[in-house]
């Protein structure tokens, strides 16, 4: 491993290769900037490129513009309420609050240290894990991915939050000239030692929860986020709860710092067991393949450079990328001062394209004008949008996960006690679904009008 090691970061510190890394955080921070591309457009977009390079080169290369797109598409969440892609749509939560309050540089600024944080550990424990991770990823049945999907879904039951495509759609009337006037402010990119010491919690645990969620194929950066997001919002407390959805520090560097964790670790089942996690992933394997490369577990043998060249590229990414977007900041805050009217059709186009590079067919604009239309109505009649949301993302997971399940089990739900995995995500569940119920019971206990002890 030692020797794996040393001959990937030489690999990795090659002229040509850190210049593909620059190039790649620099062109995927670009792209995951535009609402509605994202990351998979962004590889797409780079595969032609990719051939005149060698292997290492090659991967290192879309690995950057992977990661760059996601750690970029915090920056429209943020700024006008119109993520780059769906696993940065939890960032837009509590982003675009506190840039509506006059603090876009402080969210700028804390996205971009929670997605570096998020990024370089998930990084070590990569580089340090992978192997055991990849059998621990093998265990996972489909029992276990239905269970964690309703524990994500779980995890968002009773949100009330303002739904994004509302605000981007609103017209500009709506809003006081108060509230306009903060928005075109920049703030202080300045965190105080108080939100350091607020947000560096929930950033290590959103790590952890989002690089292990990676490792599991199919899960992906959007369920990491969700799951962090509604995991902090959870275990914090009923005065910090309140803040979720109104531009809480938290609840922003929460969801940044798993989505940027869950992009390196779904790595994990794509270089040791040829597994894509992702649409983004897939292409990754398919340039792969095309280069002659077979991933699996006998990569580590035949192509160490590859394999370690880019696990140390993504540390040497996230350095990358922090050194680009911290000195951007203050140029990225100026679309705040752009006029609605002029704002407005360029975020719809941008949609709109990204909608119909996925597939290109002409049935996804319509499904998404239709969606958007009951969307406006739901919102403009107080629904809650973010389970709407959720339940969209992992809908098809978890009903595919169900079925499969139900068929091995010949139609029996004794799958959801049988598997020790399995079991444990129903206990959690089950938790989180009681916690609300018991606290409520508690507070009925409690007699009317009696006032708080002071310690």
């Amino acid at each position: 491993m030692l020797d794996g090691i040393l001959q990937g970061l030489g690999t990795a510190l090659l002229p040509v290769n850190l210049m593909m890394v620059v190039l790649g955080c620099f062109i995927g921070t670009f792209i995951g900037m535009l609402p509605g591309l994202g990351p998979v457009t962004a590889i797409a977009l780079m595969i032609p490129i990719t051939y005149g390079l060698d292997p290492s080169s090659g991967i290192i290369l879309m690995a950057g513009v992977y990661y760059g797109a996601i750690f970029g598409g915090s920056t429209s969440s943020i700024l006008i309420n119109a993520p780059g892609c769906s696993a940065t749509v939890v960032t837009a939560f509590d982003g675009y609050p506190l840039a509506c309050k006059g603090q876009a540089g402080k969210a700028l600024a804390i996205a971009a240290y929670a997605s570096f944080t998020g990024g370089t550990l998930s990084a070590i424990m990569l580089m340090v894990a992978a192997p055991l991770l990849a059998k621990v990823s093998l265990s996972f049945q489909s029992a276990d991915y239905f269970a964690l999907m309703v524990l994500g879904l779980s995890a968002m039951a009773a949100f009330a939050l303002a739904e994004i495509l509302m605000a981007v759609l609103r017209p500009g009337k709506d809003s006081s000239e108060e509230e306009a006037r903060q928005m075109q402010q920049l703030g202080s990119l300045k965190l105080s030692k108080e939100e350091v010491r607020e947000i560096a919690p929930p950033i290590a645990r959103s790590s952890v929860l989002g690089f292990l969620i990676g490792v599991l194929p199919g899960a992906g950066a959007t369920i990491a986020a969700f799951m962090a997001y509604g995991a902090e919002r959870n275990i914090a407390g009923k005065q910090r709860q309140e803040q979720f959805g109104k531009g809480s520090l938290r609840g922003l560097a929460a969801p940044e710092a798993a989505n940027n964790a869950a992009s390196t670790g779904s790595f994990v089942p794509l270089l040791t067991l040829g597994i894509p996690g992702s649409g983004t992933t897939a292409l990754i394997l398919g340039a792969l393949v095309a280069y002659g490369i077979q991933p699996g577990p006998r990569l580590f043998m035949e192509h160490p450079d590859v394999f370690w060249s880019v696990i140390i590229s993504m540390y040497l990414g996230n350095v990358v990328l922090l050194i680009l977007n911290l000195p951007l900041i203050p140029y990225l805050a100026r679309v705040l001062a752009v006029p609605r009217p002029v704002l407005i059709p360029m975020v719809l186009l941008f949609s709109l394209t990204g909608v119909y590079l996925v597939s290109f067919n002409t049935m996804d604009i319509h499904v998404m004008a239709i969606v958007a239309l009951i969307a406006i109505g739901l919102r403009l009649l107080t629904f809650p949008m973010a389970p709407m949301l959720l339940g969209f993302i992992l809908g098809g997971m978890l009903e595919d996960n169900l079925r499969r399940a139900l068929v091995i089990n010949d139609g029996s739900l004794s799958f959801l006690w049988e598997r020790p995995i399995t079991l444990a995500f129903t206990v959690i569940t089950l938790t989180m679904l009681l916690l609300p119920v018991w606290q409520w019971w508690q507070a009925r206990r409690a007699p009317k009008g009696e006032p708080a002890t002071s310690h």
